[in-house]
Order: C-alpha cells, then sequence, then structure tokens
C-alpha cells in the first residue's frame, strides 16, 4: 500500500528558542520512504540525531522568528495484518534486553497500579488472546471525545474516565499489557482512516519474537500505519517540543492512499 502524506505546521514564535522535531517516517523492511521533502521555512536545522529505539531521527533546530513548516512523503507500506490474538507471549527471562525497558512504569503509564485490575480482569487469556482482549475491552468500553484529556492526562485518570483521545486509548493499553508482563510502547504513527485526521498514537507490543502494532481505537489497521517513533509513553515521540513560549496558529495531518 502507498500513502501520501503531508503535514503543515504554522507557529507563532516571538523570542528565539530550541525545538525538536519529530514528523519524518524512517524506512525499515515493513515500510519505505519513497519520496519526501521537509521544508522548514527559515529554520536552522542543528542536527539530525537518532529517536527512541532507533525509530528514525529528531530535528534539532534553533529559530530566529515563527515555525512554518511542511512535510510531503509517500510511502509504501509491506506489512501484513496478522491476527494478533494467535501469537505467544515471549517469558521475561527469554526478552531481549531491548524490550525489558517497555515492562517498566512510565510517567502516562504506571503498570504497577492496575496488575489486581488485569489479574481478575483477564487472567483466563494468554499472549496474544490476552491483548486482544484487552484491545477490545477498551474499544467497546472508552469513548473518544476530543478535548477530553489534556497532555498531563495519565493512564490511570482515563481508566477512570473511560473517555479520551487516541494517546489515552494508547496509554491505558501499554498500561494494561505491562502489567500483563508483556512489553508494550507507544506509537506515533500516520494512517489514513483516521477521524478526525492528525497524528495518531497506536501500541506496538512484543509478542512471539517481535514487535506488533494494535489500535485500541479501531481506527488504524496494522497494514495501513506508517510509524513515526516509538517511546515509553507520549512524552518520548512529541512530534514537536519548544524550549520557550509558541502559539499554534494552524496545523494540519493529511494521510491518503496513493491512487
Amino acid at each position: 500500500m502507498h500513502l501520501n502524506i503531508e503535514v503543515q505546521l504554522d507557529y507563532q514564535i516571538d523570542t528565539p528558542i530550541d525545538l525538536i522535531l519529530q514528523i519524518q517516517a524512517p524506512s525499515f523492511a515493513d515500510q519505505s520512504v519513497v519520496h519526501e521533502n521537509l521544508d522548514l521555512g527559515d529554520l536552522q536545522q542543528i542536527a539530525r540525531v537518532a529517536a527512541e529505539a532507533g525509530m528514525g531521527e529528531r530535528s534539532l533546530l534553533k529559530t530566529s522568528g515563527d515555525l512554518s513548516c511542511i512535510y510531503t512523503a509517500k510511502l509504501d507500506v509491506k506489512r501484513p495484518e496478522l491476527d494478533i490474538s494467535t501469537l505467544p507471549a515471549v517469558a521475561v527471562h527469554h526478552l531481549p534486553g531491548d524490550a525489558v525497558r517497555y515492562l517498566m512504569p512510565s510517567r502516562f503509564c504506571p503498570a504497577d497500579q492496575l496488575q489486581s485490575f488485569v489479574a481478575a480482569e483477564f487472567s483466563r487469556y494468554h499472549g496474544g488472546a490476552r491483548i486482544a482482549a484487552m484491545r477490545d475491552w477498551v474499544f467497546k468500553r472508552f469513548r473518544y471525545v476530543a478535548g477530553s484529556s489534556t497532555a498531563q492526562t495519565t493512564a490511570i485518570y482515563t481508566f477512570v474516565q473511560r473517555q479520551g483521545v487516541c494517546r489515552d486509548f494508547a496509554h491505558v493499553l501499554i498500561t494494561l499489557a505491562r502489567a500483563s508482563a508483556i512489553p508494550a510502547r507507544f506509537a506515533s504513527v500516520y494512517a489514513p482512516s483516521v477521524t478526525p485526521q492528525d497524528f495518531h498514537a497506536v501500541v506496538e507490543v512484543f509478542l512471539d519474537g517481535t514487535w506488533h502494532l494494535v489500535d485500541a481505537t479501531g481506527m488504524a489497521r496494522a497494514d495501513e500505519i506508517v510509524r513515526i517513533g516509538v517511546g515509553l509513553d507520549a512524552a518520548e515521540v512529541a512530534f514537536l517540543s519548544g524550549f520557550g513560549p509558541m502559539t499554534l496558529r494552524s496545523q494540519t495531518v493529511s494521510v491518503a492512499v496513493a491512487g
């Protein structure tokens, strides 16, 4: 599947500040960049550094004025959509070192606080079947409500309120998976079926020796997702971090299947 992506960011910045930008999609075995262009306007790109887990890169920028950025790309996604419920878990003592990190509680995903709930609610499921059951549980019991959360909302708050946006759905599923001793991480992605169209958040879980994409909102299939980056939670995968005052003027994301 070929996807066309276009992102436009427009922020008012009155004093020079530093920025970290992560919106470019990297090439991997299951997705490859056909072509791309990043127009940063008058911004000065100081460096490009590796992002979390070696998934893509971050651009380190220095502003002398407003941010006006346009990113366009065409990507080829070559990832089959698997039945995740059939995949076995990997015992903790057999996990590769780079997956162990994603068992740990994090800022937005305090997995240790939901271990009793997981044991009571999902003990009859194992491995991928448990992930599928937890994904379906979140999808059925939570409402997608724009504006119902903030950048400080944790998985526990969302778990209690039973509503949120894609970021919150992902945090809850990550927390439930880690409470089940299954490594899980936050993935920032592009996907064509997201409504309203924007940067999207899904989960990657480590099953059967590798990472698999899962979307608790039900809006994106694994075979149509373009990954931007991954991390313990949303704090590590922000598309834009500004180290100073900045005001959003406009932001658009368009993802469409190429004809």
